[in-house]
């Protein structure tokens, strides 16, 4: 297992496996016996596949004959499904899904059976049925499943080598596991639970990191950090980032050093707020011009624990003549002095694209008046984090601003982040401009922005007392005109009416 792989537990990757397990169920159900999710396919995709069949069977589909032993195992008839769990050859993931069942006979003998499984093979098995275990944890009755799972891999790292100790799994050519690998038969016994550690699935690897934890032994604190770093989910960085603070270990300042160099923020907040406690808060400076604020925010408090001035460093970090940081800029629009805003002025015009966004974000945070004409100017500028902050800065005047010229700058063939940022002040300014906007962006190129456009065309109303004066019928049927490629019979049909038009 690795992180790279799909299925993420929720988004787009369980998505797709969903959309694969409904797949092969279709396929199973036209008569192909081998459209079984492979070994190793995600939980999602296993859920869907039995969920396909069983729906498809109920509805009336033609099952085909002989029915192979995956269809009976998801048949709608519990005497089907509790004999089919007799056959040897039934999928581990399948049973695993049974044991929730609604049929007490179905649901007693799936148990049994993982019972069984779990003794007589117990690394292939949790491998296989841990992230399904989690999600059928979630149902009703799914309690029983996540639990034995829980015991089983809490008994295996009691009894054998701790998870820190042992290397990560490595692949042999044609992606089998190597021999002597953590994933290797015949191994210590927790290096299942050091696979789970690095599952792609995150909810797996948030309930391994939770045994890993409160198992037996003292958890290495530089491993932890390491993991820590490594990690891409805030939530299990977080278990990883606790536990390095808390473990004693030898690890000392360099588990600080590495928490320092994480990638969530939140964990390299965690490692600055540490410097304090290892006696080095004098290296908080370092961290004033980080790229989250909640760190900045760290450093700053570390700082002022060390006695320093974080406010002057700032105003060093941003004069000095080498240009300054965009985050040092941001960081010294946080510390919230009124002197600091003609400075925040001058770095509009600075020639870096991010400096100048960051100095516009500083001016509106602290409410600093900005006249409309340089932020307008600001629409057409070529960096798109600095058009981006310019409308921001607009939206409290929006009513005051010539529509005609945001209009101008809807034009396809121009900048993707400046029709954006026009878009966005037209919306804002709501009535009649704000669908004009919509209707003229539904076929964008650009997806997001597209999508934007068609909701807000679908949300109008298409009434004229709607737009107060500003529109009469005859232009919302042109709009309409244009736009109804978006709408069904019925709506727009019913739209029609409301402009007073024929069907």
């Amino acid at each position: 297992m690795n992180r790279t792989g799909r299925g993420t537990g929720d988004g787009p990757g369980a998505a797709g496996d969903a959309a694969t397990g409904r797949a092969l169920a279709e396929q199973l159900l036209d008569g192909c016996a081998a459209a079984v999710p492979p070994p190793g396919a995600g939980p999602d995709v296993w859920l869907a596949f039995a969920e396909e069949v069983r729906s498809r069977a109920h509805g009336g589909r033609q099952l085909p004959v002989p029915a192979p032993p995956a269809l009976r195992l998801c048949h709608p008839r519990g005497w089907i499904r509790e004999a089919a769990l007799a056959e040897p050859d039934a999928p581990v993931e399948l049973v695993a899904v049974l044991t929730t069942d609604w049929a007490a006979p179905v649901r007693d003998r799936a148990r049994a059976l993982m019972e069984d499984t779990l003794r007589a093979r117990p690394d292939t098995t949790l491998r296989a049925v841990t992230p399904l275990a989690l999600r059928l944890g979630r149902r009703h009755r799914g309690d029983w499943i996540l639990a034995r799972c829980e015991d089983a891999l809490r008994r295996q790292a009691a009894a054998a080598t701790p998870w820190w100790h042992l290397p990560g799994p490595t692949t042999a050519p044609g992606g089998t596991t190597a021999p002597g690998s953590a994933a290797a038969p015949g191994g210590a016994t927790a290096r299942v639970l050091a696979e789970l550690l690095d599952c792609p699935d995150r909810q797996v690897r948030q309930f391994a990191v939770r045994l890993a934890l409160t198992g037996p032994g003292r958890a290495d604190a530089l491993e932890c950090a390491r993991r820590a770093a490594a990690e891409s989910d805030p939530a299990t960085a977080a278990l990883w980032t606790d536990a390095a603070l808390a473990a004693p270990g030898t690890g000392g300042d360099a588990v600080v050093d590495v928490l320092i160099g994480a990638r969530i923020p939140a964990v390299r907040a965690a490692g600055v707020t540490a410097l304090r406690r290892a006696g080095r808060a004098a290296e908080g400076a370092l961290h004033l011009a980080d790229a989250s604020g909640l760190v900045r925010a760290c450093a700053r408090w570390l700082v002022g624990q060390d006695g320093g001035d974080a406010h002057g460093h700032y105003r060093w970090l941003v004069c000095d003549p080498a240009g300054p940081s965009p985050y040092a800029v941001a960081g010294l629009a946080e510390c919230g002095r009124g002197e600091d805003t003609d400075l925040l002025r001058e770095l509009v015009a600075h020639p870096v694209g991010p400096v100048r966004a960051a100095a516009l974000a500083g001016l509106r945070r602290r409410e600093a008046v900005v006249e409309d004409s340089v932020l307008l100017a600001l629409l057409d500028d070529p960096a798109p984090s600095v058009a981006r902050e310019a409308s921001l800065g607009l939206l409290p005047a929006v009513r005051r601003l010539d529509p005609s010229y945001l209009a101008e700058r809807l034009d396809v063939r121009g900048p993707l982040h400046v029709r954006r940022a026009a878009f966005r002040l037209l919306h804002a300014r709501g009535g009649i401009d704000a669908l004009r906007a919509a209707v003229a962006l539904i076929d964008d190129w650009h997806p997001r922005t597209r999508t934007t456009a068609r909701a807000a065309v679908r949300a109008c109303q298409w009434q004229p007392a709607q737009f107060d004066g500003e529109a009469d019928a005859a232009e919302l049927a042109v709009l309409l005109k244009r736009s109804a490629k978006l709408f069904d019979d019925y709506g727009l049909g019913l739209r029609r009416s409301r402009l007073g038009l024929k069907a």
